[in-house]
């Protein structure tokens, strides 16, 4: 079965944790993915290190040192056979060692460049680090996030997002290539990630502004106790309920809670989620005290309801769903079983796989020369003996 992205040549000097997962996704469809690091770098992967594997799986190790001369006339053969080049170093850095978009592009007019930013190529703060939490404090979602009264939330998705519109952006960067015969930069950021992280809230507040949107919002304050509302149930858990429509839903919650579907104080729409809001609130609140969370799952589940209890990590480790569609994958790790995420995406034809795992540094470096940068046995020595690579 042919990968979708065979043929595809990415070199990748990322060291964040986000990018380097952006480009594993190409290497999970099948991009021929280079890991360049430097010779001396701290980075090793000699057990089992549960991010590496996953941020650099799929991936070849090449420990090239591009600040020596003779290591810079290898990472230009490599570059003139490269499809992507992505860094998620600052500008200024990456101008230093002459590896930024206008050094490279003369090299080769159709490259891909992408870059893994804190806060875009553009404006007064391009050049800052580019750390998740600085750029996750800037979009106003961590204050709304606690329940009133509480510290603001740092959720890390941000950074996820922005990992996965990296591959995005560099795929629809070469669908334009194909069209033009045109590379160009790409930057995502994340700034931007967790921006679109937040997008159903930052959109309402662009289109209609006010308070309610920069303020955390109780759960007493919820405008429909039947939807988005949360009722901690008497073994700790919380049950979720997402039934807008109050009317379709209200005689299996009535039934289930042991309340009178025909209580005249909860039988309309407009009584439920209007007049008597807070006094159905505290009535299921107390409701759903009074039995553990398996047993709200189970009556739920009977009637079909749209519902559900709040799981911890050990549900999605243990779910079916999970296994049948490879969003938890094993890997065979020197003779132990481990059990790593695996691929997000599905495609009937095409589909991610893992080829290889988190190579160890400079793994590759004499087959990368060999194969991509054209170089022989005696080439590659030479190298090495310089301290180029290892």
């Amino acid at each position: 079965m042919t990968a979708a992205l065979d043929g595809l040549v990415v070199l990748d000097t990322t060291t964040r944790f986000w990018a380097s997962l952006g480009v594993a996704l190409l290497g999970d469809f099948g991009a021929d993915v280079v890991k360049i690091e430097a010779p001396d770098s701290s980075v090793t992967n000699n057990g089992w290190d549960h991010h590496n594997e996953i941020a650099n799986r799929n991936k070849r190790s090449l420990a090239l040192d591009i600040a020596q001369l003779e290591g810079r006339g290898a990472f230009e053969k490599l570059v003139a056979k490269a499809d992507v080049f992505v860094t998620d170093a600052p500008e200024p850095e990456v101008e230093a060692q002459k590896v930024d978009y206008t050094s490279l592009s003369a090299l080769t007019p159709d490259l891909i460049y992408a870059v893994g930013s804190g806060f875009g190529p553009e404006g007064p703060d391009r050049d800052l680090p580019a750390l998740d939490e600085l750029a996750a404090a800037r979009t106003g979602m961590m204050p709304v996030l606690p329940q009133p009264g509480q510290a603001p939330v740092y959720t890390e998705a941000g950074q996820i997002y922005a990992g996965v519109q990296l591959a995005f952006g560099i795929m629809a960067a070469l669908r334009h290539r194909a069209a033009t015969g045109a590379g160009q930069r790409v930057d995502a950021s994340l700034l931007g990630g967790n921006m679109y992280g937040a997008s159903l809230d930052l959109q309402a507040f662009l289109a209609m502004g006010g308070e309610r949107f920069l303020k955390p919002v109780s759960r007493l304050d919820a405008g429909n106790p039947m939807s988005g509302v949360l009722y901690r149930a008497s073994d700790g858990r919380w049950v979720t309920l997402t039934m807008p429509d109050t009317d379709r839903y209200w005689p299996d919650l009535a039934a289930i809670t042991g309340l009178d579907a025909d209580d005249e104080r909860f039988n309309s729409h407009e009584k439920r989620c209007e007049e008597n809001r807070l006094e159905l609130l505290r009535t299921l609140e107390e409701a759903f005290g009074r039995e553990p969370s398996d047993h709200w799952r189970r009556e739920m589940d009977a009637r079909q309801m749209s519902a559900d209890i709040i799981e911890e990590y050990s549900y999605p480790a243990a779910d079916l769903s999970v296994v049948k569609n490879r969003y938890i994958i094993d890997v065979e790790d020197n003779g132990t079983r481990r059990r790593s995420l695996g691929f997000p995406i599905y495609m009937s034809e095409s589909p991610a796989a893992l080829t290889r795992r988190a190579p160890v540094l400079g793994t590759h470096s004499d087959e990368v020369l060999r194969d991509l940068g054209g170089l022989d046995s005696d080439a590659i020595a030479r190298l090495r003996e310089a301290g180029a690579v290892a």
